[in-house]
């Protein structure tokens, strides 16, 4: 068209194959970003860990702290354990009376209600129980401290914010999810025992008898040991994401759900960790 009009440039196009050879480079691009965001993450954790280890050295600063966090994470907890405890053992017993053969002697329940519990039920329920409270909560006090700009105040007045938030909750935990998974091991025993005495035709003789079978303390231990681990891990995670959180309730509330996923999978991972080192130990 002449007379100095402007002309109209058709747009490019992108065919079928130019497409086919764009898709793999978005695919690295994205595979890229996740694997730096996910060495980025853990590079802070590390960080977060070792500044938890300098805090230790703060003794005037999470020592009054800790009794306050022991009877949030123990006491207030107390009730929830025991009800979950219940419930399992009750369903246990249930279970493992009525998936039996016939002529199977009944004293085997006791010892199948015994090693499920204090082997895997009772600390992994228990676990899992509690970062859905505990960690919950953790995550979310420690997260509104850092958007209302609280843990910048502890700066402030020359607190160390890592060893006042995070090292009293990370001993507490160590200290009472092991008395609370011993607490929830024994109600559930104490359970089944109940169940079966009163709703099945299984004798306390009987049941006596299996507890005691192939008996070992270490067994007891490894529960231990378990719990251990899974109350180290309630505390670093939600103890750094709370720290970590994002600005605003949006914030706060990603942070605690992030937390509470993150935490579940951490303690099943340790807890199939446990099972492949320690597994040949525990038998009678």
């Amino acid at each position: 068209m002449s007379g100095g009009g402007a002309t109209h440039t058709p747009a490019p196009t992108v065919t079928k194959d130019e497409t086919i050879d764009i898709l793999p480079i978005r695919i690295l691009r994205a595979a890229g970003r996740f694997g730096i965001e996910t060495l980025e993450h853990v590079g802070h954790f590390a960080h977060f860990i070792g500044e938890i280890f300098r805090g230790f050295a703060e003794v005037k600063t999470w020592a009054p702290e800790l009794v306050k966090q022991m009877r949030g994470i123990g006491v207030d907890s107390l009730p929830l354990v025991v009800i979950v405890a219940g419930f399992l053992g009750a369903v246990s017993a249930f279970q493992t009376r009525y998936q039996l053969f016939p002529g199977v002697q009944l004293s085997v329940i006791g010892l199948i209600v015994r090693q499920s519990i204090v082997l895997e039920l009772g600390p992994l329920l228990t676990a899992l129980v509690l970062a859905g409270r505990v960690g919950a909560k953790m995550t979310a006090e420690i997260g509104t401290m850092r958007v209302t700009e609280q843990i910048d105040a502890l700066e402030t007045l020359a607190f160390d914010p890592v060893a006042f938030l995070a090292v009293p909750r990370l001993i507490a935990a160590l200290i009472m999810v092991p008395v609370l998974v011993a607490i929830a091991n024994f109600v559930a025993i104490f359970s089944a025992f109940i169940t079966l005495i009163l709703a099945t035709d299984v004798s306390p003789l009987d049941f006596k008898a299996g507890l005691q079978l192939a008996f070992i303390p270490f067994q007891v231990w490894y529960s231990i040991i378990k719990s251990i681990g899974f109350g180290a891990a309630i505390a670093l995670v939600c103890s750094y994401e709370g720290y970590v959180s994002g600005a605003g309730a949006e914030g706060v509330g990603r942070s605690t759900a992030k937390a509470v996923v993150i935490t579940s999978v951490a303690i099943l991972v340790y807890d199939a960790i446990i099972a492949a080192l320690l597994a040949p130990f525990i038998q009678a």
